[in-house]
């Protein structure tokens, strides 16, 4: 019991985004985002417990991701570094309109691959 105490603390803090592609190039962001995952990205962090990449079922140029993280803190400092700003800036040739963004308190849940 102690060990699923301290998992359920280890997330402290998430994030949630809603990308809308132009028109077609759905598949473009999702693969950008993905590469968050990469070695030397921000989802490759110890400090980056969740890191999911989806689809909208009704328009496949709508992706949402979901990250769970250690601290606010960790999300920021590792948002800050080159390869994240990197995606970032990418990002932006991609989208049709805004993001929406969120922050969320991890609670509990599952993510298997």
């Amino acid at each position: 019991m102690e060990s699923l105490h301290r998992k359920k603390e280890s997330t402290m803090y998430g994030f949630s985004a809603t990308m809308t592609a132009k028109p077609g190039l759905g598949d473009q962001l999702v693969d950008l985002l993905l590469t968050g995952l990469d070695e030397g990205s921000p989802a490759a962090s110890e400090h980056c417990v969740v890191y999911l990449v989806s689809r909208s079922a009704t328009d496949s140029d709508v992706v949402h991701v979901i990250e769970g993280w250690t601290s606010e803190e960790d999300h920021h400092r590792q948002f800050t570094g080159e390869a994240a700003q990197a995606i970032v800036a990418r990002i932006g040739d991609l989208l049709a309109k805004e993001s929406a963004y969120g922050d969320l308190v991890p609670v509990r849940g599952k993510a298997a691959f």
